[in-house]
């Protein structure tokens, strides 16, 4: 047996080999992390000619990039072009001109960038003041009205906006508005700094509005001789509005005939806005007292109106939206919707017709409006073997695929989809098809998603670790095609995926949940290193999506909502009249709880159809809801998944 023991001996010495670029490629990581510039010449050394060279030599650069010079800087941009790291380079290299003022080569280089960002966006237009004064500093003036805090570059324009007198007292007013409705006082402080002498909110009130608003209205003690004094108590009505819009409504409505139409009809419009997300009864009627509105305020006037079956409101709002906003396919189809009970059939017709060539929810919808039933399309193309390897020759995506080899996700995920811009569909479903051998599903679901005319469902839709999911939703009685529908929205399918607030594994549960599931299962030997175990992940997740099901009238709707938000909110938000499940759906109040579960209904449907079962309708899945039955079960509020993240 001495021949197993050399064996041995060599396969340990491959493994040693095979092993060594990867740490030294960590190790090269994590000097330029710390800023150790010898170090990482040394490792630098070790790992010419490897795949990841790139990294090494871009780490290089960017520690010292304030000193390079432009042929230097130029040479790498020139190699690596292929990859991401020539646009990270290129965006702080501007970055770095626009800093220095260097404006003749911030100029050559600013058109080769194909990123927006903000901080060379305003370097760019103080290049161009130099040479066009007028015509830029009119361009510039958009930037001012945002709500957020704007990079230093900016800061010369306005400047030089409030000297040639570009930006008004109103314009002020208008962006210290934006910071108080958005609760950044502090920036509405700096920005009231600009105003004329003797005009600015004195701090104090602001704070004191910003702590206690309803106190500050109660009491009445208003200066309303200048402007700062009233968009304090404005201020004061929003801030309310934000938690208690009936105690904001009642309020104003003692006071408001003190300030002008333009400033009640604003406050109203708040108030209103704000009381339709939180699904007041009265919101429309607050609604009718708003002036102009915002296309986010118009959106929830319209969602506020499909809660109460008033279509021709819902029709109102959606025709007075901006053209950008009132074409995206959530308002089309709600226009269609609106126009068919009011007996415009022929029009809504129109609307849905284009609508349904889309394979989401709204698409989705929109083929069962027309009578249409929902199919996925058949696969129109299948990458041969040869496609495959040639994809896995391309230098982008090897380095894509030893990035994930690593686990350094991100910096992978950034490199697999600059290697797949201006693919077509062949060589997209090619590239999905070598994620899917390597098992890395989310690229391979996120780039066949991309096609245009040439579609394969069985990668839009993959559905890994059937074997041991399918005893788990049998086990637990759950719709197999919903669960695989959650799982596509939650992880990809990534057995070790993290989000940011905390939650893990494929169904992405949070630790205290975790902790709550394996005691109610008898989980032996539960510790949280387990979480990303495919087998441990599932076990959990089902058990405790089969407990959200259970208390939410068994709908996969509510239960959905309340897998990403919590079964208190999913709760929260059943109507007091009974409606449709889309209407649910559309009226989320949390944007990323509306989007996840018009992904997880949509996916379902083409889950279903790939596992044979007997089809439903989107509508019949979404089904109706109704007012919460009484005595229904309360969860228990301090491990649920949506409520800890």
């Amino acid at each position: 047996m001495r021949w197993l023991w050399f064996v041995g001996l060599a396969l340990a010495a491959l493994a040693a080999q095979g092993a060594a670029p990867d740490d030294d490629f960590l190790a090269a990581r994590e000097a330029f992390r710390v800023g150790n510039a010898p170090r990482l010449e040394s490792y630098a050394m070790r790992l010419r000619g490897h795949v990841l060279e790139p990294y090494v030599a871009y780490w290089q650069l960017k520690m010292r990039l304030e000193d390079a010079g432009a042929d230097e800087v130029r040479a790498f941009l020139s190699a690596y072009r292929d990859g991401p790291l020539s646009e990270q380079l290129r965006s702080e290299w501007l970055k770095n001109l626009g800093r220095k003022q260097q404006w003749e080569l911030f100029d050559q280089e600013l058109p080769l960038l194909f990123n927006d960002d903000l901080e060379i966006t305003c370097y760019a237009l103080q290049s161009r003041l130099r040479i066009k004064p007028e015509e830029t500093l009119s361009e510039s003036r958009p930037v001012w009205f945002v709500s957020r805090e704007l990079p230093e570059s900016c800061s010369p324009l306005l400047d030089a906006l409030l000297a040639a007198g570009l930006i008004s007292t109103d314009d002020l007013w208008v962006r210290i508005r934006l910071a108080l409705e958005a609760g950044r006082v502090s920036l509405a402080r700096r920005v009231a700094s600009y105003l004329p002498a003797g005009q600015a909110p004195e701090p104090r009130v602001l704070e004191t509005i910003a702590s206690n608003p309803a106190g500050y209205l109660e009491r009445r003690n208003f200066n309303l001789k200048n402007r700062a004094g009233r968009e304090a108590v404005l201020f004061a009505a929003h801030r309310l509005a934000r938690v208690s819009p009936p105690q904001a409504a009642r309020l104003w409505t003692k006071i408001e005939e003190r300030f002008s139409d333009e400033e009640r009809t604003y406050v109203w419009g708040m108030i209103a806005y704000l009381g339709a997300m939180r699904h007041d009864p009265d919101a429309l009627a607050w609604y009718a007292r708003a002036g102009d509105l915002s296309d986010a305020q118009l959106a929830w006037k319209a969602r506020a109106a499909l809660r109460a079956g008033a279509w021709q409101d819902v029709l109102a709002a959606i025709e007075s939206m901006t053209e950008a906003e009132s074409s995206e396919p959530v308002w089309r189809y709600w226009k269609a919707r609106a126009l068919k009970v009011l007996g415009r059939a022929e029009e809504a017709e129109e609307l849905l017709k284009p609508l349904a060539g889309r394979f989401d929810f709204y698409g989705q919808l929109a083929v069962e409006e027309l009578g249409g039933k929902i199919v996925a399309p058949p696969a129109a193309y299948k990458p041969g073997a040869e496609d495959v390897r040639a994809m896995n020759r391309l230098p982008g995506i090897r380095r894509a695929l030893e990035l994930y080899r690593l686990g350094l996700r991100v910096e992978a995920t950034r490199e697999w989809l600059w290697a797949i811009r201006g693919f077509d569909d062949r060589q997209l479903l090619a590239a999905a098809e070598l994620a899917r051998r390597y098992e890395i599903y989310d690229r391979a679901i996120g780039t066949a998603d991309r096609t245009v005319e040439l579609h394969d469902f069985g990668l839009r839709y993959l559905a890994p670790y059937r074997d041991v999911l399918k005893a788990q939703v049998a086990r637990m009685g759950l719709d197999e095609a919903w669960v695989y529908g959650l799982i596509r929205q939650e992880s990809r399918f990534i057995a070790d995926a993290r989000s940011r607030a905390g939650a893990s594994g494929l169904m992405q549960i949070m630790p205290a949940t975790a902790r709550w599931v394996a005691k109610k299962i008898g989980l032996k030997d539960w510790r949280w290193s387990r979480i990303a175990e495919v087998d441990t992940n599932l076990s959990l997740g089902t058990y405790y999506l089969r407990y959200v099901l259970d208390t939410l009238d068994g709908q996969p709707l509510l239960a959905s909502a309340a897998y990403n938000a919590g079964p208190g909110r999913a709760r929260a938000w059943r109507p007091e009249a009974a409606v449709e499940g889309a209407v649910y759906a559309e009226s989320i109040p949390l944007a990323e709880t509306r989007d996840y579960v018009k992904k997880v209904m949509a996916n379902t449907t083409y889950y279903a159809q790939t596992f044979g079962e007997q089809l439903q309708s989107l509508r019949q899945r979404l089904g109706i809801v109704g007012p919460q039955r009484p005595g229904a079960g309360e969860p228990p509020g301090d491990m649920l998944p949506g409520d800890e993240r």
